[in-house]
């Protein structure tokens, strides 16, 4: 076994320990494969921990549960940011992952037939490798953002936790999709607010438990099975539409 790599060849390497990689990991424990989750935070569900302090769930718990186990509240509650770290701590916890905290993968490449990844000076080689960060790692902010007078106090959505960390006055929110319409529906309780962007679309009836019951079963019901590649009505709909190729998008 090499000093460098005493984890010995992996199955999979799986980089980044959220509701992802958790939920492949579930599953190949179950086939009793060697691998190893690599995640950057301290512990299992930070990256919802270190969200603003109001945020929940937009789906009811009955859809926020992983593979194995079901989330532990009532099914048409919207779970805090919190209750969800707590669950995927204790979910990892449950079917014992082999989690390692506090490894943010510093480079990763192929090296003949299997791939080696490092991070603080340790190594780890697998036959396979399944990257798990999710998409909003890096934050985006506009280009004008830096001609702003200095007066203006400038908080991305990352940094975000509550309306106390805002100077006194109007707010500007730019972005109008999950986090900006949260955000600029809670600072508007205290002072006047704007929300700048183009909507993503949005359910047709009050968000709620009578949403959860009612209204969320139609909507799934159709993202999953009606409006996708895979039928005429959602190749007719779906902007910027392909040739049909066989895979169906949902």
């Amino acid at each position: 076994m090499n000093n460098n790599n005493p984890a010995g060849m992996l199955d999979t390497i799986i980089i980044g320990g959220g509701q992802a990689g958790l939920a492949l990991g579930y599953f190949m424990k179950g086939q009793k494969r060697k691998f190893l989750i690599l995640d950057a935070s301290q512990r299992s569900g930070d990256s919802w921990r270190q969200r603003w302090d109001s945020l929940r769930v937009f789906t009811p718990a009955k859809y926020d549960g992983l593979p194995g186990a079901p989330f532990p509240a009532d099914r048409l509650s919207f779970p805090t940011k919190d209750e969800v770290a707590d669950y995927l701590e204790g979910y990892a916890a449950e079917f014992d992952l082999p989690v390692i905290h506090g490894i943010r993968v510093e480079r990763l490449w192929r090296e003949g037939d299997h791939y080696a990844a490092t991070a603080g000076g340790r190594r780890w080689e697998a036959r396979n490798v399944v990257v798990a960060t999710g998409s909003t790692q890096t934050p985006e902010v506009p280009g004008f953002a830096a001609e702003l007078d200095s007066s203006i106090k400038q908080v991305h959505s990352s940094q975000y936790r509550n309306p106390q960390q805002l100077r006194e006055g109007p707010v500007l929110v730019v972005g109008l999709g999950n986090s900006g319409a949260e955000i600029g529906l809670e600072v508007s309780r205290t002072r006047p607010a704007l929300v700048a962007g183009k909507p993503t679309g949005e359910i047709p009836v009050k968000h709620g438990k009578a949403a959860a019951r009612y209204a969320f079963p139609v909507v799934r019901f159709l993202g999953l099975h009606v409006l996708t590649l895979g039928s005429p009505i959602g190749r007719k709909v779906a902007p910027g539409q392909v040739p049909w190729s066989g895979v169906t998008v949902s």
